[in-house]
């Protein structure tokens, strides 16, 4: 299982609760308007300058700088989400499932949060969008690697999903990294196992680089964790994975009608069908026993 990426620190004066607590009572409760640096500590620590230097608009739409924004934002989204779903794999690999779940519900409201995002871009008409459209030339959010590692690490393997990022190998190498580890549901599985249930080892230890195939033992492991009787800590773990795949098919259904509310049937830029092709995308559902165990019960 890959390594998570070393966090980067940037220099600077910490402050601790009774140097914060001395500043409070010099300045009489009001905020400091100077900084004892040529640089505010929030512009160093956030990197506000470089980040609203980021936008590049290719044209004069009204739109376009909504459509460009929340793009950005969707994106960071995804690399929140990515790094809160492979800590809850990694929790559930080191049997601590009790963490896992804490990790899980600090993620769901970045996943409603996402949702939200096309909200904003449901603002914008067609019209809107058409004066700036043609100047996406074939750029496409299939095309997102944070996107593609956010379904590998959830569980939706597709080796044919590195293609597009083979032209950029540091980012090829990370895309690739994801779809070689275990998901997030690999290991809530092999969590099932190692609680006592009945799960073929071959099951266990298929390739997890392969599309996942559903298994009858799963979606019976599932269902036991509901009976009166059952797991109460792999019941909540079971609705907090409910969840994350909830949400996530929502952020596709909604994607869905707000493709048709703004392009209608056209091709996408990214020589998809469109409509046709988000349509059976939004099928999809993560964690698939989770689902079928309902008609168990």
């Amino acid at each position: 299982m890959p390594e998570p990426p070393p966090v980067e620190t940037v220099s600077a004066a910490t402050l601790s609760d009774e140097e914060r607590s001395a500043r409070a009572t010099r300045s009489g409760g009001e905020p400091l308007l100077t900084s004892e640096t040529t640089r505010s500590p929030y512009l160093d620590y956030e990197q506000i300058d470089t980040l609203l230097s980021l936008q590049r608009l290719r044209s004069d739409g009204a739109a376009e700088l909504s459509f460009h924004i929340m793009g950005q934002v969707k994106e960071l989204l995804f690399k929140l989400l990515h790094a809160e779903f492979s800590r809850a794999r990694d929790e559930l690999a080191r049997d601590d499932p009790e963490s896992a779940l804490w990790t899980l519900r600090r993620a769901l409201p970045v996943q409603r949060l996402l949702v939200q995002c096309w909200d904003v871009l449901r603002a914008m008409s067609p019209a809107e969008f058409n004066e700036f459209r043609d100047l996406l030339g074939a750029a496409s959010g299939v095309q997102s690697f944070m996107y593609r590692r956010l379904e590998f690490v959830l569980g939706n393997k597709n080796p044919a999903m590195l293609r597009p990022h083979s032209g950029v190998p540091s980012i090829a190498a990370q895309v690739a990294a994801d779809l070689a580890a275990p998901s997030l549901y690999d290991e809530a599985v092999r969590l099932l196992a190692r609680r006592g249930a009945a799960i073929p080892e071959d099951h266990l230890t298929a390739d997890v680089a392969a599309a996942y195939r559903p298994h009858p033992s799963v979606e019976r492991a599932w269902a036991d964790c509901y009976r009166p009787d059952g797991d109460l800590l792999l019941r909540r773990l079971a609705e907090a994975l409910c969840d994350v795949a909830y949400e996530f098919a929502r952020w596709r259904a909604v994607h869905l009608l707000l493709v048709e509310r703004t392009i209608g049937n056209k091709p996408g830029s990214g020589a998809s069908s469109g409509l046709a092709w988000l349509r059976a995308a939004s099928e999809h559902r993560f964690f698939p026993e989770l689902w079928t165990a309902r008609n168990l019960l």
